[in-house]
């Protein structure tokens, strides 16, 4: 679990030195808040959407998936 955390850090991290704004829940977050956040809720699913505009990547978006509770997922 470390190991995937600390990787999603680097990988948001390196994002935000290009200028890439991270979002959590529709808040804006950074690199170790969403690692660790994602990271504590292990067991609960997130989508990631990539928003590009002019075809260059401007924000990442982590949005909490609700499954119905009769999912077989």
């Amino acid at each position: 679990m470390v190991e995937k955390t600390e990787k999603l850090y680097m990988e948001l991290s390196a994002l935000e030195n290009r200028g890439v704004t991270i979002w959590l829940e529709g808040t804006p977050s950074d690199s170790l808040n969403v690692s660790n956040q994602l990271s504590i809720h292990e067991d609960t699913s997130y989508m990631r959407d990539y928003v590009f505009e002019e075809g260059r990547l401007q924000a990442v978006s982590y949005t909490h998936l609700t499954l119905p509770t009769n999912s077989l997922v």
